[in-house]
């Protein structure tokens, strides 16, 4: 499992000298099993291999399976690269500054046998017999077997007992359905920043994702479902970030989080110039969303990372086609010089340095706008800019002043203008009645279940990567909120029934961000967050018409709530703009005698 082609000699893999073994991050990698697949399947990509199979028994520690169709190993080699500091990837200290591959530690082997019981390896180059590997025992304890077998080209490794002398990193572990959704979410990254490479996960014996290999669009429609890779935009875009190529290692950046990934072959060298930055992704639509930024998968010089300052670029890159507090659905790959990262800072590779992290940023931003400025997007319509600065959120002491407004009508199908005093009042009918929802629902259903309603037939909703088995497990709490729900195969589930509070049914597809809520956490969800998700889904949604009577008693039920001026999640109900800024916006001197 080498990224490097055979060469004449003693082979790939090699010993590395004590200074170099000196300069590279100590400490063990293997904290949990997910840990474990990140590692084979990094070594996997960095041996070409064009499909990747990863089988779970369970949470991952009674047996991990990954295979590929890489290179392989030679016997002497995959003797050798199960002792540690072995690799095939670099050879002296001053390699690190350059190094281009995901695997590039050069203990990966050796840091699973150290946290298993029993590793098993069969490995072919394609120069014949296949080799068969045993490394039994815990650290201190080992002894390994060698034989010849039958494979075709690639590699197969088995992990068993993984932590069997570690009882306290067992007992450590999450439940098993959150240990494997980090797996499940770890792979469905590596599939959509590598895509052309085939991906399958099998749990328990059950197949429970496949990605064809076929492209990123097909990978969003693998890994998501239809709605969200049909309006995804392509992004492509070069630019020059002066001193990047000036960095010695990685210059001035700060240090970003990441959990390593693949890479695609598309993009690993930036180019020519030492300077350049290249973007490329799919950015699906605006009107598919998420709560949380689990949807934006970034990844640099092919190694997926969890960077909130990346991450927060592509979201500005969206700007106002995104509503409040969601978050974009989007694939984002950049390729740096190698000197302008170093994946060596931390000893599970959780973060990586990157050099110029904010002018980079910026072309992220720049190169998502301009992807998206160029697309058939349905955009907002612009806020005037002299009454943008003036809506401040209404005072949450003055609780009559929507007892007492008077309704003027409707705009767009989505704000109620209202006459409050000398005041004109903007009401988001969304927020609003997610607030008059939630805090009703919250009060009736405070011992006992939310009402449902059948859906008659049954809905498929394909769920995020990883949350399946928090569906499982969390299905009595999810028929306590109102939701029925069978196995379908795969991420995808079969809703039977749905939450209707208030005599307003949710859509099906609510389930995805209500099982996304349970699979969040390792401990369970507060009540409240989880009736914030299922008030929001049936409450009134921008194009639905209000006429005067239903707007005035939201407006009556919207002034008896504890917190009438923020939605559930924390958004403002309620703007205000005072007769005084529409006065000098229209250059009137008198308001009242015209």
């Amino acid at each position: 499992m080498s990224g490097d082609t055979p060469t004449s000699g003693e082979g790939r893999i090699s010993t590395l000298p004590t200074e170099t073994v000196e300069r590279i991050a100590a400490g063990e990698v293997i904290t949990r099993p997910a840990r474990v697949v990140a590692e084979l399947v990094e070594n996997a990509l960095d041996a070409d291999a064009s499909r990747v199979t990863v089988r779970v028994d369970g949470d991952g520690t009674d047996r991990i399976v990954v295979a590929d169709d890489g290179h392989g190993l030679s016997a002497a080699d995959a003797r050798r690269a199960v002792r540690p500091h072995t690799t095939s990837k670099i050879d002296a200290a001053s390699d690190l500054a350059g190094v281009d591959t995901l695997g590039f530690r050069g203990e990966a082997l050796a840091s699973v046998v150290d946290a298993a019981e029993t590793v098993h390896l069969v490995t072919n180059d394609g120069g014949g017999a296949a080799t068969d590997l045993t490394v039994r025992g815990t650290a201190g304890d080992q002894t390994v077997t060698t034989a010849e077998t039958s494979r075709g080209r690639g590699t197969t490794v088995t992990v068993e007992g993984l932590f069997a002398d570690r009882p306290a990193r067992r007992e450590g572990l999450a439940a098993p359905e959150t240990e494997f959704g980090r797996i499940s979410r770890l792979v469905s990254r590596y599939a959509l920043v590598h895509a052309d490479v085939a991906f399958e996960v099998v749990h328990d014996g059950d197949p429970v994702q496949s990605t064809p290999g076929t492209g990123r669009t097909d990978a969003l429609l693998a890994v998501y479902d239809r709605e969200t890779a049909a309006a995804a935009v392509s992004c492509e875009t070069t630019a020059s970030v002066p001193g990047l190529d000036e960095s010695d290692g990685v210059g001035d950046g700060d240090e970003t989080g990441g959990v390593a990934g693949g890479e695609e072959t598309d993009g690993v060298v930036a180019g020519d110039d030492a300077d350049a930055v290249t973007v490329s992704g799919r950015l699906c639509s605006p009107a598919v969303t998420r709560s949380d930024r689990r949807g934006v998968h970034v990844a640099v010089n092919g190694r997926p990372v969890t960077d909130d300052g990346l991450a927060r670029a592509v979201r500005r890159g969206y700007g106002r086609l995104l509503p409040d507090g969601r978050e974009p659905v989007a694939v984002v790959c950049l390729t740096v010089p190698p000197t302008a990262v170093d994946p060596n800072v931390h000893p599970a590779k959780e973060r990586v340095a990157l050099a110029a992290s904010e002018a980079i940023a910026d072309v992220v931003a720049d190169a998502v706008a301009d992807a998206l400025s160029t697309a058939e997007l349905d955009r907002p319509a612009e806020t005037a800019v002299d009454l943008e600065t003036a809506l401040d959120a209404v005072d949450a002491e003055t609780d009559d002043t929507l007892a007492t407004a008077r309704v003027v009508g409707q705009y767009r199908d989505l704000y109620l203008l209202c006459e409050a005093d000398e005041d004109l009042l903007v009401v988001d009918q969304h927020a609003a009645h997610e607030r008059v929802t939630f805090e009703r629902l919250r009060a009736r259903v405070a011992d006992e279940a939310v009402p449902s309603r059948a859906v008659d037939p049954p809905a498929t909703v394909t769920l995020d990567p990883g949350v399946v088995a928090a569906v499982e497990h969390y299905a009595d709490r999810l028929r306590q909120l109102g939701f029925a729900v069978r196995e379908f195969g795969g991420d995808t589930v079969r809703v039977t029934a749905v939450p209707a509070p208030l005599g307003r049914a949710a859509a099906p597809e609510s389930l995805r961000e209500v099982a996304a809520t349970l699979a969040r956490g390792e401990t369970p969800t507060p009540r409240e967050d989880l009736l914030a998700e299922v008030a929001c889904h049936p409450s009134l949604r921008a194009g639905e018409t209000v006429d005067d009577e239903t707007a005035r008693q939201l407006l009556d039920r919207l002034s008896e709530c504890e917190r009438p001026y923020a939605c559930p999640h924390g958004r403002p109900t309620v703007l205000r703009v005072d007769e005084a800024t529409l006065a000098r916006g229209f250059e009137r001197e008198n308001t009242r005698l015209g």
